[in-house]
């Protein structure tokens, strides 16, 4: 038995996926050096100092290569049979955190352990807990997401039931990372529209809280882009998805004399009210193709109708959304971020210091340790969210683009690895670990840089702390673990 176990350790290592360690390590060693870089103290400045951040960092890192060993060590079948115990002890951990988790900064998200010595934040583990519950679920017997409609409530009651725990928390950001798992399910089999959907609904947020003013037909020009991005969809859906160009033709003819209408009588002097003037033509407009739809395919005309009716109520929720649920910081930062305001000595604050020193950065960047901004702690919470404004000042655009690609080679790696799985199980779990991966690069920079709202998106393996680093550790390394079991099936 000790030679078969010994004999099966060797065979893990040996079919592991180096590039994608070695990527791995290059990730960590560079977040420990900036971590030092961002955290650097000219009375204290040693690296591996272990009460400063960087010395700190090494030592998680250390742990997070040991939890990656034993990862390796363990039987890739254990992750397949206990995806659903392990999901479910991580859930309850969840739950528990709500009570037991101390108010620290407004949220209650993170266990403290022995008198503060240690302090974990389960929605970290939460992803690989989820990614394993997925993966097991597409992997059971003759399942199909498009097969049934309850598949879907199956896999989104999954992704959905720890993203509401972590709100419950107050953690919103961490919330949001479950989400980018729609890519998972758009991999395997569902529709584009459902991707196209959240996409529009974006942009139906942005427009209409970004364009508040000035009135167009009496109302704000965002309701009134809004409507008529909604009004030029529902006329491409019925000419490029429904695939019918006398409807679609009809429709456009009657629109724009509609508008040419609307355009003269505003000339002179009648003003017709533009929500009365949109709901009234995309009203006619369905109606026109409901009775029209009857002498061709039913199903892609119900969609278009239905995708075209949700749109206008969702538009007609975004003010009470953004007026009455959102929390007051959220919405000051949602109007930073979009250019409402500037508040540079508030919601604003973090970011305009970030881009002040990314900038400053220039081209090769001012030189390791050598940051003005950064070493003067003008950007607040540097070591840990606004990592990556340490890298650009200090290491310029070349070494932020070097930190962009070296991220981007793990990406197309871990794609790769994913493509390869010869389960279900397998390529679920590598495409949930992209999905993650590609979310916290993206908000995370895109944060830094000004572009997304600040809801606290660590950037893997750079930023400071224990529980994000090992949270992904372990994602990646059983990711590794069961493409290493893909070879000894082979053998």
């Amino acid at each position: 038995m000790e030679l078969r176990n010994t004999e099966a350790n060797t065979s893990v290592f040996r079919n592991l996926d180096w590039l994608t360690i070695f990527l791995f390590l290059i990730l960590i060693v560079g977040g420990i050096f900036s971590i030092y870089a961002a955290s650097y103290d000219f009375d204290n400045a040693a690296i591996l100092d272990f009460k400063e951040f960087s010395g700190k960092q090494f030592m998680w890192a250390g742990l997070a290569l040991l939890l990656g060993g034993m990862v390796l060590l363990l039987d890739y079948r254990l992750y397949e049979a206990y995806a659903y115990p392990i999901y479910g002890c991580v859930v309850l951990l969840l739950l528990v955190t709500i009570f037991i988790a101390p108010d620290i900064k407004g949220s209650r998200s993170w266990i403290v352990i022995g008198n503060g010595l240690l302090s974990l934040q389960p929605a970290e583990f939460g992803k690989f807990a989820t990614a394993l519950a997925l993966a097991k679920l597409f992997d059971s017997y003759n399942f199909n997401l498009n097969q049934k409609l309850t598949n879907y409530f199956r896999a989104l009651m999954i992704i959905f039931i720890p993203i509401i725990l972590i709100l419950l928390q107050k953690e919103t950001g961490s919330a949001l990372v479950y989400i980018s798992l729609i890519f998972v399910l758009y991999r395997e089999g569902m529709s584009g529209l459902v991707l196209f959907s959240v996409l529009c609904a974006v942009v139906y947020f942005v427009v209409a809280v970004k364009f508040a003013d000035p009135l167009i037909l009496g109302i704000p020009l965002g309701e009134f882009s809004v409507l008529l991005i909604i009004t030029l969809i529902f006329c491409c859906m019925l000419l490029f998805y429904c695939r019918d160009i006398i409807i679609a033709r009809n429709v456009i003819i009657g629109y724009a004399s509609a508008g040419a209408l609307v355009t003269v009588l505003n000339l002179f002097g009648i003003t017709i009210n533009g929500v009365l003037f949109f709901l009234s033509i995309l009203a006619l407009g369905i109606v026109y193709v409901l009775v029209a739809m009857f002498k061709h395919r039913i199903e892609k005309f119900m969609v278009t109708i239905a995708f075209t009716v949700i749109s206008v109520i969702f538009l007609f929720s975004v003010n009470y959304v953004f007026d009455n649920i959102l929390q007051p910081h959220q919405r000051q930062r949602i109007k930073v971020t979009l250019g409402i305001v500037e508040d540079l000595r508030g919601a604003g604050y973090n970011v305009n210091q970030s881009k002040i020193a990314i900038g400053s950065g220039g081209l090769s960047g001012k030189g390791f340790l050598n940051g003005t901004q950064t070493k003067l702690k003008y950007v607040p919470e540097q070591h840990t969210d606004f990592i990556f404004c340490t890298i650009g000042e200090e290491e310029g655009f070349i070494g932020a683009s070097a930190v962009l690609l070296t991220f981007l080679a793990l990406i197309l790696r871990l794609i790769h690895v994913a493509e390869r799985q010869r389960t279900p199980f397998g390529r679920v779990y590598g495409y949930c670990v992209v999905s993650y991966l590609i979310f916290h690069l993206s908000i995370n920079v895109g944060m830094v840089l000004g572009l997304c709202p600040v809801i606290g998106i660590p950037l893997p393996f750079f930023s400071y702390g224990g529980s994000s680093l090992w949270g992904f550790t372990i994602l990646l390394f059983i990711l590794l673990r069961i493409d290493a079991a893909r070879k000894e099936r082979r053998d």
